[in-house]
């Protein structure tokens, strides 16, 4: 777990794209946030959604598997809902949904 948060943070940071990082361990407010925010279908079959888990304000974006995905086929700032910086190479996000 903690190697994907300091992959998606390493990314974010040198890449200079703004957020906020909440963290779950420390906090019971963050953890309940996250917990009723991340929709039915992207929970474990049991237990908790575990970190890292990517929002734009209070929309869901995914986990680490989905950000990876984005981000191996250059499509990251389509994925976070942004707005990718001239002269990036820009591509489409698919999501794809689960069996």
């Amino acid at each position: 777990i903690k190697k994907q948060q300091q992959d998606v943070l390493g990314f974010l940071e040198a890449n200079k794209i703004e957020f906020e990082e909440k963290d779950i361990a420390a906090n019971e407010e963050n953890r309940k946030w996250m917990r009723e925010n991340v929709p039915e279908d992207s929970r474990p079959a049991s237990g908790n959604p575990l970190p890292p888990r990517l929002f734009n304000d209070s929309r869901y974006l995914g986990d680490y598997e989905a950000f990876f995905e984005a981000r191996e086929n250059n499509a990251v700032y389509a994925f976070l809902g942004l707005t990718a910086p001239p002269g990036s190479k820009v591509g489409v996000c698919v999501s794809h949904s689960k069996p």
